[in-house]
């Protein structure tokens, strides 16, 4: 009789996070942050139809990072257990903590259950009267549960994103301000070296949950709206350092042109029907 190859739990609880965590690392980055007028959403995505920040409720919002099927399938599911309590019982009962203990629950039962852990992070946001009571989840892959203080970065190198938005991050911040402190963080990871990334409107999904709106607080930010929150386009310099290389290759060329006066010069004396040209004006001075 063959013995089967014994694997203690602690090493596949240890291979399953591994897993999760290299796939979960090579996936864009998601800033999620608290500010003045609301709850602020920042992700690098390219898709335009695929959204990584998505509605739960009225004044719910959800982000992820990681596989798009499995990520909304968790968003589907906290949309219809939103709605459920909301016509069960009032739409003011919908809260984002019982929607984050539902998640949890979820997550944790796939990653010891089942073979493949799910490869997402998740942030279950949701905002309230003031910015100091706004309340942030995050949730990882095994169903582990965190309340973030205002802000929060999920994805590949999501700590050193984490440093930016904790050293910068304050309550009070309007809403160019904080997409400012988002976009800062988003684009220190990724360059070459240490350097800053810039990123452009064609790369980010943005979206608000407003803080002074009525009912449905969730709203996108895209098209001209989103290109008036980016930073002043730095192409007006290149294009005068174009102009200025322009001028140059022109005075470059002026150059030899004073060469060239010389043979037209000759070809104006030397040609046969510029002498009788000269004569009679000579005559006719005289």
């Amino acid at each position: 009789m063959a013995m089967q190859f014994y694997t203690s739990p602690e090493q596949i609880m240890r291979d399953r996070s591994e897993f999760a965590r290299k796939n979960i690392s090579r996936g864009r980055n998601t800033v999620v942050l608290s500010f003045a007028d609301g709850v602020l959403f920042v992700a690098e995505n390219l898709s335009t139809t695929l959204h990584k920040i998505s509605e739960l409720y009225d004044r719910i919002g959800f982000a992820a990072v990681g596989r798009y099927n499995e990520f909304e399938n968790l968003r589907a599911a906290g949309v219809r257990m939103a709605d459920l309590r909301g016509y069960a019982y009032d739409r003011r009962d919908v809260k984002p903590r019982p929607l984050a203990k539902a998640y949890a629950q979820t997550l944790g039962a796939i990653f010891t259950e089942q073979t493949k852990p799910f490869e997402v992070e998740i942030c279950v946001a949701g905002v309230a009267a003031k910015p100091e009571d706004d309340e942030l989840y995050r949730l990882t892959y095994d169903g582990s549960i965190n309340d973030m203080p205002g802000y929060l970065a999920m994805g590949g190198q999501s700590e050193r994103v984490d440093v930016v938005l904790k050293d910068n991050h304050r309550f009070d911040m309007g809403l160019q301000e904080a997409f400012d402190l988002a976009l800062r963080a988003l684009g220190s990871v990724g360059g070459e070296g240490s350097e800053p990334r810039t990123i452009g409107a064609e790369r980010l999904e943005v979206a608000v949950l407003d803080r002074f709106r009525e009912g449905r607080a969730f709203r996108r930010i895209r098209g001209a709206a989103l290109s008036a929150l980016l930073p002043a386009d730095t192409s007006g310099d290149g294009d005068d350092t174009a102009e200025d290389k322009t001028e140059d290759k022109a005075d470059t060329r002026d150059e030899p042109s004073g060469s060239t006066e010389k043979p037209a010069a000759k070809k104006a004396t030397g040609s046969k029907r510029a002498k009788p040209a000269t004569k009679p004006d000579e005559s006719t001075e005289e």
